[in-house]
């Protein structure tokens, strides 16, 4: 009779870093193979069918085996003194790391390239230092932080409508997506094909543009939407009408809005003052992404805008006009998940960083 598989046990939090290591690409061969050789005992396999699947020794599936059930996770760690001592010095390394944040005089970053001449190295070895320390000099990535006096009371007034939106009510997400460029490329590109992606020219003839008024009821993911030559007040205050013609009259209705001019404008309060069942609510100044419009105006950008050819303004407008009514006839609404807690938490963590970098 044969003997029982010996099963090991370990740690939820474990088999997640065992299952990390496995998948990770800045995981080594060895790194990944020792993980996955644990996870399979974890799950029961014996010595021999892992060898078998892995393509490797008993013997290794043992030796890692027997080291993480006496050791946990450091007995997957290779010995000290073991495997290949770094060709680097590590004044170079340190070099290497430290002066990426320095770039040279005259530009704003270094390059893998540019780093490898400076400190007498090659390519690979500064990308494979970067790569170890986590260092991306090619990556920049922009931000935009309010400073808006009101900016917690606004946060929460938008944050609580999305969480607790209000009884018998509507609630539309309203902005307008300005300079809609009808583009016209110079000449057609190729069709998307195996090995090979849709192509377009990088030029192009302009043939004006087009504004898109747009109010997404939160609840629902339809919306009601009007295309203008300009926006100005005169323009919302038509948008705003024609809200409160295609909407129930027996709902109040709370409009998200931005602090854009035109919204505050003495004639559009004054529409709103005769019309109290509008509820206006400000997100904060140069947080546009508290409005969940803006997410519908990506989608329409990426799949619409961006990737077409326009050979007039009317023709743009007719091709998001079609989108538009497909969205409606199967409109899927975009919901608020993030918590607010943890939102104020990351902003205080990036004005903190902020006034730390300007007092050095």
């Amino acid at each position: 009779m044969a003997a029982p598989i010996k099963q090991l046990r370990a740690e939820p939090e474990v088999v997640k870093e065992l299952s990390r290591r496995a998948r990770a690409h800045t995981s080594t061969v060895r790194e990944r193979e020792r993980a996955e050789i644990v996870l399979l005992r974890l799950e029961g396999f014996s010595v021999g069918s892992i060898a078998e699947r892995l393509k490797t020794t008993a013997k290794r599936v043992s030796i890692w085996s027997q080291r993480f059930e006496a050791h946990g996770l450091a007995g997957l760690e290779d010995a000290e003194g073991r495997g290949r001592k770094p060709s680097l010095p590590a004044r170079k390394i340190e070099r290497i790391v430290t002066e990426a944040t320095r770039p040279p005089k005259g530009r704003r970053r270094w390059s893998v390239r540019s780093m490898a001449r400076h400190a007498g190295v090659s390519p690979s070895s500064v990308q494979r230092i970067w790569s170890k320390s986590e260092l991306k000099p090619h990556v920049v990535k922009t931000f935009k932080l309010s400073n808006d006096p009101k900016f917690e009371e606004k946060f929460w007034d938008v944050i609580g409508l999305y969480l607790n939106p209000p009884e018998k009510a509507l609630m539309l997400c309203c902005d307008e997506k300005s300079q809609c460029q009808a583009l016209e490329r110079s000449q057609p590109g190729l069709p998307l094909g195996p090995r090979h992606p849709k192509t377009m020219t990088h030029d192009y003839k302009r043939h004006g543009t087009t504004t898109l008024f747009a109010a997404l009821n939160y609840l629902e993911g339809k919306l009601i939407t009007r295309t203008e030559s300009r926006h100005t007040h005169v323009e919302w205050l038509r948008f705003l009408k024609q809200i409160d013609r295609e909407t129930p009259k027996g709902l109040d209705i709370h409009l998200i809005a931005d602090n854009y001019a035109t919204h505050k404008h003495p004639k559009v309060k004054a529409w709103l003052e005769k019309h109290p069942r509008f509820k206006m609510h400000f997100t904060p100044t140069s947080s546009s992404w508290l409005n969940l419009v803006e997410r519908f105006f990506r989608d329409l950008t990426e799949d619409v805008i961006r990737a077409g050819s326009f050979a007039s303004v009317m023709e743009l407008v007719d091709d998001i006009n079609a989108y538009l009514v497909e969205r409606n006839a199967n409109p899927k609404p975009y919901k608020w998940t993030a918590k607010g807690e943890a939102i104020l938490e990351k902003i205080q963590r990036a004005r903190a960083a902020l006034e730390s970098c300007a007092a050095a």
